[in-house]
């Protein structure tokens, strides 16, 4: 057992070691890169994956679980491959130009959202929807920095907000089938789910009722 301990011990110092050495580092990071972004989708998906299933899909409690996970890997797995391609391309045009610059970073990005994330499914869907959004905040506010668009005067934010809102109500009321699966499920039940009741159990406790009466 003692000699098992000192072996044991010896593997983690010239593990740590290797780590340590600066020749190894961009290798390594993207071998660090894949694992944050594993870890990263996991937290993120799996509370939404659960929340969402439980909240709009029906099926049994077996089917829910099994939908959760498929989703929870997906997404782990999707980040993973993107930051592992991401960091390789990123070292691999900075060891060939002997710097970074900028178009690296677009570079690397454009082929791994194509690699990764270029099948149109659901999991992918929901990924570009959110980069959508901060990419055209991030955008609108380089533009004011860079003096491409004057500083406003007031806060655009409250108007901002009205023309989401207004759009967004306008397509579910009209154009339903443009808006994304899971945005059409949360609107259904804030808006058209409100407006069925029998008696008090499910226009308090529950949303729907379950039996026939």
């Amino acid at each position: 057992m003692a000699a098992d301990g000192d072996t044991l011990r010896a593997l983690l110092r010239a593990a740590n070691a290797l780590l340590q050495q600066r020749r190894y580092h961009a290798a390594l990071a993207v071998i660090k890169g894949f694992r944050n972004g594993a870890v990263y989708g996991a937290k993120i998906r799996a509370p939404h994956a659960l929340v969402m299933t439980f909240l709009f899909k029906s099926g049994s409690l077996r089917e829910k679980l099994k939908s959760i996970a498929q989703a929870t890997y997906a997404h782990s797995r999707n980040l993973a491959y993107f930051v592992f391609t991401y960091k390789g391309l990123m070292a691999v045009q900075s060891r060939l130009q002997g710097k970074k610059i900028p178009f690296h970073s677009f570079f690397a990005a454009c082929i791994g959202g194509w690699l990764v994330f270029g099948e149109n499914n659901p999991i992918n869907s929901q990924i570009i929807m959110y980069l959508l959004s901060r990419i055209l905040f991030g955008l609108a506010r380089l533009a004011v920095e860079k003096g491409y668009i004057p500083q406003p005067k007031q806060d655009p934010f409250p108007l901002l907000a009205a023309l989401m809102w207004g759009t967004a109500l306008w397509l579910f009321e009209y154009h339903r089938e443009t808006l994304q699966p899971s945005l059409q499920s949360s609107m259904t039940y804030l808006y058209e789910d409100s407006d069925v009741w029998h008696d008090l159990s499910d226009f308090l406790i529950y949303n729907k009722r379950t039996d026939n009466k």
